[in-house]
């Protein structure tokens, strides 16, 4: 490994994560535009926005027949979701969750991590048909959205708009340029870093890769939350995650079939308990304290010590 590579690597990240900016803001403006209701861009375009780095760098990876990066890189940005952005999220301010998201956004996300770990299990491959099933269950879940919530009085009004039409299409379509160009020089970079390093793909999707496709989903929540805007906070990351399995990994599998190993799924089923555990915290009192994040980050840290042992 060289110089060289590392800061390919970080040259690689930028892109994706300034890239993710400029497309989550002219995408929230477009939505402002065309008045879209505000629970929608959380869900929906927000956590879209920040998941097309992880889409870019496992669709690529797919493509060069790096499949472990490929799953790797959604199993590890979900558990570094759900546990430490979170969990950090929680302690810049007290995070109330609404029951909505537990008994319906929660609830997809389970079913479709459910369905990643049972289509994992069965043949050791997500074939074509298995992504068709997690897009159609996307739009399905997008659907249902604007279709529940379209009625809504809480709507970002045309006054709201800060950016001209010209700048919006500017801010979309080059954000969308960088995460593509980022996806190649990340996916290439990690990838020589583990062969000089020894260390597998698996390892590398699950550390550097998801933690640096990551970063949009943690600065986006952060903000969301000093903001005092817990409903964009928390909403970022429950859609990041449900985008991350059915869509990424739909899209994925729908373009080249992904053989599955012994490893991926163990990781699979740890994103699971992670969601698990999520789950309970924000059942329990409706929302997420300090007390829950410094909990769910050590639970983080002792996952990451358990991956770098293990390879």
């Amino acid at each position: 490994m060289d110089i060289f590579t590392i800061i390919l690597l970080v040259v690689g990240f930028i892109l994706l994560i300034k890239g993710a900016d400029f497309f989550v803001e002219g995408a929230s403006e477009l939505a402002a535009k065309l008045k879209v209701p505000a629970i929608i861009i959380g869900l929906t375009i927000v956590a879209f926005g920040t998941s097309a780095p992880e889409a870019a760098v496992s669709i690529t990876s797919a493509l060069s027949h790096s499949n472990a990066i490929a799953i790797s890189n959604v199993v590890g940005s979900n558990i570094f979701n759900l546990l430490a952005v979170l969990g950090v999220t929680a302690l810049v301010y007290n995070l109330k969750i609404e029951d909505k998201l537990l008994k319906e956004d929660f609830v997809v996300l389970i079913i479709g991590s459910v369905l990643f770990l049972v289509f994992a299990l069965t043949g050791n491959v997500i074939d074509r048909i298995e992504g068709i099933i997690f897009l159609l269950i996307i739009i399905g879940y997008v659907a249902f959205l604007v279709y529940k919530t379209k009625k809504q009085s809480r709507v970002l009004t045309v006054d709201e708009v800060k950016l001209s039409n010209a700048k919006i299409i500017l801010y979309i379509i080059g954000g969308m340029l960088c995460i593509m160009i980022g996806s190649d020089v990340v996916v290439a970079s990690a990838k020589d870093i583990a062969l000089s390093l020894g260390m597998s793909e698996t390892l590398v999707g699950l550390t550097i890769v998801s933690l640096g496709t990551s970063l949009p989903e943690l600065v986006t929540s952060v903000t969301a939350a000093y903001r005092k805007n817990t409903d964009l906070a928390v909403g970022n990351v429950v859609g990041s995650c449900i985008f991350n399995v059915l869509f990424i990994i739909g899209i994925t599998t729908a373009i080249t079939p992904i053989a599955t190993t012994a490893i991926m799924i163990t990781d699979i089923t740890i994103s699971l308990v992670a969601i698990a555990l999520t789950y309970i915290f924000a059942y329990h009192r409706r929302d997420f304290n300090s007390k829950d994040g410094i909990l769910m980050i050590i639970i983080f840290i002792i996952y990451m010590a358990y991956i770098i042992l293990r390879n």
